[in-house]
């Protein structure tokens, strides 16, 4: 294991939905076992599965291969995983099953990425007092680092910097990971990129989900710094070389 890189339970959570979460969440276990640690992927909450499509676990699966993959509740509906739970009339998830799942996880395998839904105050279940929870509760419950996702266009700097502050009013520490560097990247991409540096993590190219497995893993630690056990320290060389 490389110094500085995280361990145990880390949030993998993003700026918004769509931004990419899977696919990083997939580098990142890529990355950690071709560094030769045990990994485990948890997705607290899979919404929209009524389709019978494959959920983010899978993909996580096909893609990188971690030890383990777990889902912990499923609903059908395309919402927030509370409101997918009242609408199904399903059981909402309750904080302390997803923490004991996580920290069940944490007991045998080196890294537990948690993917959450959507951005990090989506509400995922309930409280036993009957309170919503989201997975900025589930980190500051486990003392797990967060890796916020983002998008590479207009508009990311303050999604992010606003994620990034509720983390750290919750002492959560942070880093940033590109979610999809453009193939053609345009001024906006590159200045966005200069000022993200100081907390950026990684990026990953436009379209590395629809990757040849294979492929996906030998390329990942490229993608990611150090911290989350990749290779990556010149950010300009990097975008450029794959742009």
């Amino acid at each position: 294991m490389s110094d500085g890189a995280w361990a145990g339970p880390v949030l993998v959570t993003g700026t918004d939905t769509g931004v990419g979460k899977t696919v990083v969440t997939a580098a990142i276990a890529a990355a950690a076992q071709a560094a030769g640690l045990r990994v485990a992927v948890v997705k607290p909450g899979q919404t929209g599965t009524a389709t019978g499509e494959p959920g983010d676990a899978d993909s996580v699966t096909r893609l990188a291969a971690p030890l383990t993959a777990r889902t912990l509740a499923s609903y059908p509906d395309p919402l927030a995983p509370l409101a997918a739970a009242r609408v199904a009339e399903l059981a909402p998830l309750e904080l302390y099953t997803a923490v004991d799942a996580v920290r069940a996880e944490a007991d045998k395998h080196d890294l537990v990425l948690i993917e959450g839904a959507g951005g990090l105050l989506v509400p995922m279940g309930l409280r036993p007092s009957g309170e919503p929870w989201t997975v900025a509760d589930l980190a500051v419950s486990l003392g797990a680092p967060a890796v916020v996702v983002a998008r590479a266009g207009l508009g990311t700097l303050n999604h992010t910097a606003l994620t990034l502050e509720a983390l750290e009013r919750r002492a959560v520490p942070a880093g940033v990971v590109i979610g999809a560097w453009p193939a053609a990247p345009e001024l906006v991409h590159w200045t966005n990129l200069t000022d993200l540096v100081p907390n950026l993590l990684g990026a990953l190219p436009d379209g590395a989900g629809g990757m040849d497995p294979g492929v996906f893993r030998r390329s990942a630690p490229g993608w990611l710094t150090p911290a989350l056990h990749g290779v990556l320290d010149d950010w300009r060389t990097w975008a450029e070389e794959i742009s």
